[in-house]
């Protein structure tokens, strides 16, 4: 069954595996003892520590282990603002990094700082510039991520970082997707990332500040990794996290140049199986593993489950598949289609042939889920233009209390009913409207008018004809 979810969690690495097995026997004593097992155990630390900073690119006292990337996240973020309190209190962050940054935000936000989202284009990046004039002279901290973990696309950290050190500002770099596939270039200030987002065990983030950063950690310490960390190590988890690295390391440039292949067949290929398709993310600088596209008249939840019926495994954006019944806050930030969202992250040893089978079932798994929604391609698509005096100007569908996609798919069944110039206007209250509908306007050639507050509750949203 093919695993295409590895952004999520990639599969355990052997060389994780044989590490972790191993080290249950030597590892498992205290490393702050000076007992025989005690020094045994500092000695696999210190080696675990010296593998991952090298990997990092930072002095291993820089370096510390933590239960999670995202607690990583949240101490390095902590720790920063408290270190420079006295500078300010404003966070920068961009629009799309990952909710574990986003939600240190918003805990900052509630004890009164400030925070700045710097926008995105349609590619997922940020302007360096426009990052640049974010930074002020209140600016405690400034976070930004590697590479996107929905649609893969790389951000320009390197002219960031410079910009922040001319502003004399930090920089925190989330590198949970990237640092499997090589180090973070430019003048990094903090760094966390995730082990098992590489092939490392699940439980172990790691934290490298730089010397000279004020950082002043929250909450309570004590002696282990410097403070930073408090609480006994999983030490095994920790060496087959570095062994793990460092395989993954050696192996990356050759396996990167396979899957990047692998990815370029999928994004030339799915628009021309598929009709309405969107692929989104940037095409060039991007991971070598993830690709992310939508699809029009798809609800996102039925299309996965179709696919992992078919036997693959993959991600979603989709409001329609989560919880908050909102899009993801990074397709949101971008401004582009949401709805039947698919994230393909091929993990290390990806075989072609798989790639190959989910290129001939795709076409008809949409399909399937586009007939059974009512969105056929006869009713989907835009009619021949009409002229006809007949013709209403303009016409109201109610989409109230219906999930995405189904107020898109109204709209295309009456687009044509309207004279050219003619307006359609959805009244709809899912959130995904507001990102579909307007690009359901630029795939198919119409205008977006607008969106206004509907009488009813929820938003009326106002389509021009034009073609």
């Amino acid at each position: 069954m093919p695993y295409f979810d590895a952004a999520s969690a990639a599969p355990l690495h052997p060389v994780a595996r044989q590490a972790l097995l191993a080290s249950l026997d030597e590892g498992w004593a205290d490393p702050a003892r000076l007992y025989r097992e005690g020094r045994r155990a500092r000695m696999l630390l210190d080696a675990a520590r010296e593998a991952a900073a090298e990997a990092v690119g930072c002095r291993p006292d820089e370096l510390v282990f933590t239960p999670s990337g995202t607690r990583a996240v949240h101490a390095g973020v902590s720790g920063a603002l408290a270190g420079r309190r006295r500078v300010g209190d404003r966070l920068v962050v961009s629009a799309v990094e990952h909710s574990s940054v986003l939600h240190a935000g918003e805990t900052h936000a509630a004890a009164g700082g400030t925070v700045t989202e710097v926008p995105v284009g349609r590619s997922g990046a940020v302007d360096p510039a426009v990052f640049a004039a974010a930074l002020g002279p209140d600016t405690a901290l400034a976070c930004l991520q590697s590479a996107n973990h929905e649609v893969g696309t790389e951000q320009p950290v390197a002219e960031v970082a410079e910009a922040c050190r001319a502003a004399n500002v930090p920089l925190l770099v989330d590198a949970a997707q990237s640092l499997g596939w090589g180090p973070v270039d430019g003048g990094w200030s903090l760094l966390a990332a995730s082990a098992h987002k590489w092939g490392g065990p699940a439980g172990v983030g790691l934290l490298a500040v730089r010397k000279g950063v004020r950082f002043a950690p929250q909450g309570p310490t004590d002696e282990r990794e410097s403070g930073r960390a408090p609480g006994f190590e999983n030490l095994p988890a920790i060496v087959a996290a570095a062994a793990s690295l460092r395989a993954v390391r050696a192996e990356a440039a050759a396996e990167a140049a396979r899957l990047r292949g692998l990815v370029d067949r999928i994004r030339t290929r799915v628009p021309e199986l598929v009709p309405d398709v969107e692929v989104v993310g940037d095409p060039v600088r991007r991971l070598p593993h993830l690709v992310t596209f939508s699809c029009l008249y798809v609800d996102g939840e039925t299309l996965l489950h179709e696919l992992d019926r078919e036997g693959f495994s993959v991600s979603s954006g989709s409001s329609c598949t989560s919880s908050t019944l909102t899009p993801s806050h990074v397709l949101r930030a971008m401004g582009v289609l949401s709805e039947g969202n698919v994230r393909l992250s091929l993990p290390a040893g990806t075989a072609a042939s798989d790639v190959d089978h989910f290129l001939d079932v795709l076409p008809g798994v949409v399909a399937a889920v586009r007939e059974r929604l009512g969105a056929t391609p006869s009713a989907a698509s835009a009619a021949p233009p009409s002229d006809s005096p007949s013709d209403s100007p303009s016409l109201v569908v109610d989409a109230l209390g219906r999930r995405c996609p189904i107020p898109v798919i109204e709209l295309a069944k009456v687009i044509a009913d309207v004279p050219l110039g003619g307006t359609v206007t959805v009244l709809a209250d899912d959130a995904a409207a507001r990102l579909d509908i307007p690009a359901w306007c630029e795939m198919r050639g119409q205008e977006y008018v607008g969106e206004s507050p509907a009488a009813g509750g929820g938003s009326a949203y106002v389509v021009r004809r034009l073609s």
